[in-house]
């Protein structure tokens, strides 16, 4: 005689309610939250980014193992740091991913990881999920767009005033120094000489 060793169970999330047409109600069970400082160094020669900080803080409710959520923490920054610094991702006219694997696509090595690390877990305890807890796998991802944004404020630094520049996701080499070169060539006075 054989026995099933399996056994397959389904959860509803409690309270989960959402009327489309009026934008009304409760859409997900908690909120996570968090915030981050990072702070880069950008050569502007070959715009070779250089993450030297960042300091987080992050909202995990009552956390079941903290050392668990800290390494979650920093694996999601540090897949965000690839998405936003290294990751430049190419489709072909068909919409067929170019370089889907890591021999043509640049991911984040061990020189990408700050030489500063801070995290902070914050206790925001969520009632009704286990122990109060909350998800520490994907939000603080978001938290690398801080990384992002340092390198912005280090480009638009290099001209006389402030101003808005065009540097988007991702900021690779290439991409700053394109960046740098569209300040030059405008209207604002570039600071930094050849």
């Amino acid at each position: 005689m054989q026995t099933g060793l399996s056994a397959t169970g389904y959860y509803r999330t409690p309270g989960i309610h959402w009327d489309k047409d009026k934008g009304r109600g409760n859409p997900f069970y908690y909120f996570a939250f968090g915030m981050a400082v990072s702070e880069v160094e950008v050569d502007l020669l070959n715009g070779f980014v250089k993450l030297l900080r960042a300091d987080i803080l992050h909202d995990v409710g009552n956390s079941m193992n903290p050392e668990i959520d800290l390494g979650q923490i920093r694996g999601r920054i540090y897949t965000g740091c690839g998405l936003i610094i290294t990751e430049d991702l190419r489709w072909d006219s068909k919409g067929t991913l170019l370089n889907a694997s890591p021999d043509t696509l640049q991911i984040p090595v061990m020189d990408d990881i700050p030489a500063e690390f801070n995290e902070t877990l914050e206790s925001m305890p969520n009632p009704g999920t286990i122990h109060g807890s909350k998800a520490v796998g994907e939000p603080p991802f978001m938290l690398s767009l801080s990384v992002w944004m340092a390198i912005r404020e280090a480009v638009s630094a290099t001209t006389a005033e402030s101003t808005e520049i065009s540097l988007g996701i991702p900021a690779t080499n290439e991409n700053i120094l394109l960046c740098i070169e569209e300040l030059k060539n405008g209207p604002d006075q570039f600071l930094i000489n050849d």
